[in-house]
């Protein structure tokens, strides 16, 4: 099934191998802003399909850059909850300037 991680440590390394390319990292990125400005706008209108299209935009977009740039099948698929993280730690990382956009 692939490989197995005993901790987020050690797995969010591989997650950043598996976003090398500067169009998927901007994919995903955008696509988890889409995500937050989906929630909010759900929390601030009575729409709650605003919440069942949050997670639509995000992996969606995600996935597009995993088809197009790197070309490889998304972490999410073998290690959900770890790559959910994953994405958080690198939208943050990208917005401190730790990994570049």
């Amino acid at each position: 099934m692939g490989r197995e991680f005993q901790s987020f440590a050690e797995f969010y390394p591989y997650y950043l191998g598996e976003h090398s390319r500067p169009g998927t990292r901007r994919l995903h990125f955008i696509g988890s802003t889409a995500a937050i400005v989906l929630v909010v706008a759900a929390a601030v209108t009575p729409d709650w399909r605003l919440l069942l299209a949050a997670p639509v935009a995000g992996y969606l977009t995600a996935w597009v850059g995993h088809a197009v740039f790197e070309r490889n099948r998304p972490a999410t698929f073998r290690h959900p909850w770890y790559s959910f993280l994953g994405d958080w730690v690198m939208y943050r990382d990208m917005l401190t300037g730790r990994i570049p956009f």
